[in-house]
């Protein structure tokens, strides 16, 4: 079974070693990518940096819709739509930052709409290529992290 998202929700790419390293909690969600579990935005972001790294916050807002009320199945269906969204920008992490049920005309959707975030030890932002490239180390490597300084 997968684990339960709502607005606030952090989803992270399977990196055990990187979670370990900042001692977060994830429960499987879909593919590659689970839920960590037992904190919020600012629980991850305290523990991230009372490890010394930073937790980066992207500004451009990610929304896909779908028609029909929302459910369990239909969220996750719409966050694998948006995980192929954003998986060129090779991202370790997105935050749910709305789930929203509405109404045209009498038809019911929902839009779902969320934030990519990054996990790294430098304080500056790994440019693409170098996030693609510790991504690739790490699946290389069975699911150790290593990252750019």
């Amino acid at each position: 079974m997968t684990a339960s998202v709502q607005v606030g929700t952090i989803l992270m790419e399977d990196c055990p070693a990187m979670a370990k390293a900042l001692g977060l909690q994830s429960a499987s969600y879909s593919g590659n990518w689970g839920v960590l579990t037992a904190v919020d935005g600012f629980g991850v972001n305290h523990k991230i940096q009372s490890a010394g790294w930073n937790f980066f916050f992207m500004a451009a807002e990610v929304k896909v819709m779908f028609f029909g009320a929302f459910g369990a199945g239909r969220i996750q269906n719409a966050l694998q739509r948006m995980l192929v969204k954003v998986k060129p920008l090779h991202f370790n992490c997105l935050e749910v930052t709305g789930i929203a049920a509405k109404r045209f005309l009498g038809v019911p959707y929902t839009v779902v709409s969320a934030h990519s975030r990054h996990i790294q030890q430098s304080c500056y932002l790994d440019g693409a290529k170098a996030r693609r490239r510790s991504q690739r180390e790490a699946a290389h490597e069975g699911g150790g992290w290593t990252m750019g300084n």
